[in-house]
C-alpha cells in the first residue's frame, strides 16, 4: 500500500488534485481509498466543519481539535485497508491554523505519532489566487478564508513544509498542469 498526502491552503486545489490522482490510479487498475478531511461521514468531521463557519477563538480551537480527531479516526479506520493506494487530503498542515508557536508543537507531535509517507505533497498557492478561487467556488466562507488569514497560514505551513519531507508544488498554475506535475511525482 502506498500512502499519498495532499495538503495545502484552502483554495489550493487539494480536492481537485485528489480526484485527478484517484482517476489516474484507477485507470491504471489500482485500488484506491480517498479521505478528504474534515469528512462528512462522522461526528468529528461534521463538528469540525460546523466550527469552521463560526467565529471567535473558541470556535478556532474547536475546529482544530475536531479536525485532528477526524484525521486520527481516518488513520485508525482506513490505513489498514487492503488497497494499493490511500490518499489523504489535509493531514498535518491543519496544525498551521493554530496560533504560533502552538502550530509547530502540534505539527511535530503529530508528525511523530501518525503514519509517515514518502509522498507528501504541499500545494502552494498565493493568498490572492486562493481568495479568488474560494470566491468563485463557495457561497459561504470559512473563518480562515480571507486574505490576511490565508497569508498567515501560508507562511506557517511553508515553514513546516520546509522542515519536513514535503514536496512543494506550485498550484497557482492551471489544474491540469498541477496534475501533470503530481503524476510525475507519483510515477
Amino acid at each position: 500500500m502506498t500512502f499519498i498526502i495532499i495538503d495545502g491552503l484552502d483554495g489550493s486545489g487539494k480536492s481537485t488534485q485528489a480526484q485527478f490522482i484517484l482517476k489516474f490510479l484507477e485507470k491504471g487498475g489500482k485500488t484506491v481509498c480517498l479521505r478528504v478531511h474534515p469528512e462528512k461521514d462522522n461526528f468529528f468531521g461534521v463538528k469540525a466543519r460546523q466550527f469552521l463557519y463560526s467565529s471567535g477563538k473558541s470556535a478556532h480551537f474547536a475546529a482544530a481539535l475536531f479536525y485532528m480527531i477526524d484525521v486520527i479516526r481516518s488513520i485508525l479506520l482506513y490505513s489498514w485497508r487492503k488497497v494499493d493506494y490511500i490518499i489523504f487530503v489535509r493531514y498535518l498542515m491543519g496544525t498551521a491554523y493554530l496560533p504560533a508557536p502552538l502550530h509547530k508543537i502540534a505539527y511535530h507531535f503529530f508528525a511523530f505519532v501518525v503514519l509517515k509517507s514518502e509522498i507528501m505533497i504541499f500545494l502552494d498557492v498565493n493568498p490572492e489566487e486562493a481568495v479568488s478561487r474560494i470566491a468563485k467556488s463557495r457561497g459561504e466562507r470559512e473563518m480562515f478564508e480571507d486574505f490576511n488569514a490565508l497569508s498567515e497560514v501560508r507562511a506557517k505551513a511553508l515553514s513546516l513544509a520546509f522542515s519536513g519531507k514535503w514536496i512543494i508544488v506550485n498550484s497557482n498554475k492551471p489544474a491540469i498542469e498541477v496534475a501533470a506535475a503530481i503524476k510525475k511525482i507519483i510515477s
